[in-house]
C-alpha cells in the first residue's frame, strides 16, 4: 500500500475500480502520462467517497461535431470554434477517445438536394489542431462513406495512408431500406430537418433511389477499397437481413453499426462481427427509426459495443444501465471501454491496469443518473 505521493503523479483511493472483469475497492496511482498501480485498500491520495473509477470512455461513431458545425438548419458555424466546443463537450461526458465521424460523399448536381462537400478540409482541420495540442481528448478520424452520393469516389480519393483514418464506415441512406424501412420515419426525417414538402419529399426519394440504383454497387466497392488501402477498420450501418451480413462479412467487415433486426445482429456475432447499438436507444427504450431496441439485443447477448451517437452524455448513462441490466458493472463499461478501443484495434487504452494510458474517470450516482467528477487523458485533467 502506498504512503506517499510522488512528485507528478494522481493517486485516486477510497474507490470503486471497474477493472476488465470486476469491481474492487481500492486505489489506482497514474504517473507520467500511464497508469502506474492498482492496487486494493486505502492508499495516501484523493479521497473519492466510495465513487467509481473506470477507464476513459472510447466512442466510434458520434454526429456531435456536425452539430457543432451547423446548430441549426442553414448557419455554418466557424469550424475550429466547432471543433473545439465539440472537444470540449465530449471531455465533459467522460469520452477521452473520439473517431469523428465525417461524411464523405455529396450531391452537386441539384442545387435543391444539393449537400456539400466538407471532409477534406474538416480533415485538416482536425489534424492540425491535435498536432498543435489544441484538443484536451484523442480523437480520430471515422470516414463515413455515404454511398447514396454523387462524390464518394473522388472524396475518398483525397485521403490516404498517412491521414491515418481509423474507421470506414459503409452508410447507405436509400430510402425504403436499412435504417429507413419505413418510409413514413424517412419522411418525418427529411421533411423535419430540411422542410420538404410531401411533393419535394417524393421527388427527393426519386433522386435517391435513382443515385443507388445508378452509383451504389461501384460507391460500396470503392469505400472497401479506400478503407483497405488506408488501413482502416471497415464497418457496416444498418444491416437489416442475414444476407447484408453475409455480404458485410465478404467485405472484411469486423463492426456493425446500428443493426436494426434481430435478425442482423445474430447473424453478425455469427460471422464474429462485433456489434454497435446507440445509447440514446437503450435511454429512450427504443429506436426513433423503429427499428430494434438495443435493450432487447442486450438481453439476448448479442450487444459488444456502444456508441453515443447524436447525445454524448447518454454514453456513460447507458454503460452504466447496461451494467445493470446484466447484473454486472464491468461488463457494461466494457461496452464503452475495452470493447470499442479493441474493435478499432488500440491496445494501449480501455482497461486500468499498469502500462495502460492515464485515460480515466470518476463518477458518483445522483438520482440513478451517472455524474462525473473528474476526467484525465493520460493523467492529465481535462474535466
Amino acid at each position: 500500500m502506498k504512503d506517499m505521493i510522488e512528485a507528478g503523479e494522481t493517486v485516486l483511493t477510497n474507490a470503486r475500480l471497474v477493472l476488465a472483469d470486476e469491481v474492487i475497492d481500492g486505489h489506482v496511482v497514474f504517473r507520467d502520462g500511464v497508469i502506474a498501480e492498482i492496487g486494493q485498500g486505502a492508499a495516501k491520495g484523493i479521497d473519492c467517497g466510495g465513487d467509481w473509477i473506470a477507464p476513459g470512455l472510447v466512442e466510434l461513431h458520434t454526429d456531435n461535431l456536425e452539430r457543432h458545425m451547423q446548430p441549426r438548419p442553414g448557419v455554418n458555424w466557424p469550424h475550429h470554434a466547432a471543433i473545439v466546443a465539440h472537444d470540449r463537450e465530449l471531455g465533459g461526458c467522460g469520452i477521452t477517445t473520439v473517431f469523428d465521424a465525417i461524411r464523405v460523399g455529396s450531391i452537386v448536381s441539384d442545387t435543391n438536394k444539393r449537400y456539400g462537400k466538407y471532409a477534406r478540409a474538416m480533415a485538416d482541420e482536425i489534424l492540425s489542431m491535435r498536432a498543435q495540442g489544441a484538443l484536451r481528448i484523442s480523437h480520430h478520424l471515422h470516414l463515413r462513406a455515404e454511398t447514396c452520393s454523387e462524390t464518394l469516389l473522388d472524396e475518398l480519393a483525397e485521403f490516404g495512408e498517412a491521414d491515418r483514418v481509423g474507421i470506414v464506415s459503409l452508410m447507405d441512406h436509400t430510402p425504403g431500406q436499412r435504417q429507413f424501412r419505413d418510409i413514413s420515419k424517412f419522411e418525418d426525417y427529411v421533411c423535419g430537418k430540411h422542410g420538404l414538402s410531401k411533393e419535394g419529399f417524393d421527388e427527393y426519394c426519386d433522386f435517391l433511389t435513382g443515385l443507388h440504383d445508378r452509383l451504389g454497387a461501384a460507391h460500396e466497392a470503392g469505400a472497401v477499397a479506400a478503407a483497405r488501402r488506408y488501413g482502416a477498420v471497415l464497418a457496416s450501418h444498418d444491416d437489416t437481413t442475414a444476407d447484408q451480413v453475409a455480404t458485410s462479412a465478404g467485405h472484411g467487415i469486423g463492426v456493425a453499426e446500428f443493426p436494426t433486426t434481430v435478425e442482423a445482429a445474430r447473424a453478425c456475432h455469427a460471422h464474429n462481427i462485433k456489434v454497435i447499438m446507440g445509447a440514446p436507444n437503450l435511454i429512450r427504450g427504443g429506436s426513433h427509426s423503429g427499428n430494434v431496441a438495443a435493450e432487447d439485443l442486450a438481453e439476448l447477448g448479442l450487444l459488444d459495443i456502444l456508441s453515443s451517437d447524436y447525445v454524448p452524455s447518454a454514453l456513460l448513462f447507458a454503460a452504466v444501465k447496461l451494467g445493470e441490466i446484466w447484473g454486472d458493472m464491468a461488463r457494461g463499461m466494457a461496452t464503452v471501454t475495452s470493447g470499442p478501443a479493441r474493435a478499432a484495434g488500440l491496445r494501449d487504452r480501455g482497461v486500468l491496469e499498469p502500462g495502460q494510458r492515464a485515460d480515466v474517470i470518476r463518477f458518483g450516482m445522483v438520482a440513478e443518473v451517472p455524474t462525473l467528477a473528474g476526467v484525465w487523458v493520460q493523467g492529465m485533467r481535462v474535466a
